[in-house]
């Protein structure tokens, strides 16, 4: 059984995850409403949001659909550490389910649909890296211009930030 994706991709996926937590340890407690826009998504729901991320990663990894009929509300986040610990457990949860996986495992067709309607069929690697990483990237992004926004430090990501001359 080989795993040569599954180790390739993890060092990709803990250093997008520990960005990710870098960056949710910065939000700001009590501006769960704050927009930049009205289209905007509030700060409590984009935190909230980024917290689930690796959920979804758990759900690529843990079945071979998702059905979205049935909606959910989405996580918000209430309070700074309550949102790094879901976001430490499904990192953790879906790590482990990684660090599991054959490349055989990997390449196995993960589907996302909404009732009868297929919204996407991709291997479990592809859905991995658009679906989870660059999806959390996008929304880890849009975080940092609402710390900047609310005059919070943004760390240092993939090089040195305004805040943060050096790695």
């Amino acid at each position: 059984m080989s795993q040569d994706v599954s180790r390739s991709l993890l060092s990709e996926f803990d250093m997008e995850m520990a960005n990710t937590r870098g960056t949710l340890e910065r939000v700001p407690e009590g501006r769960s409403e704050f927009k930049p826009h009205p289209k905007s998504m509030a700060l409590g729901r984009l935190a909230g949001h980024l917290a689930e991320m690796p959920l979804w990663a758990q759900m690529t990894l843990g079945q071979d659909s998702l059905d979205l009929a049935g909606g959910g509300s989405g996580a918000v986040m209430t309070t700074r550490q309550e949102t790094l610990t879901r976001f430490d457990q499904h990192w953790q949860n879906a790590r482990a389910l990684l660090a599991g996986c054959s490349d055989a495992d990997l390449m196995k067709t993960w589907t996302l649909k909404q009732g009868d309607r297929t919204i996407l069929a991709m291997p479990r690697v592809a859905v991995l890296r658009s679906f989870v990483m660059n999806h959390m990237i996008h929304h880890r992004a849009q975080l940092c211009v609402y710390l900047r926004m609310n005059d919070v430090a943004v760390p240092s990501i993939y090089g040195p930030s305004a805040d943060e001359g050096t790695m």
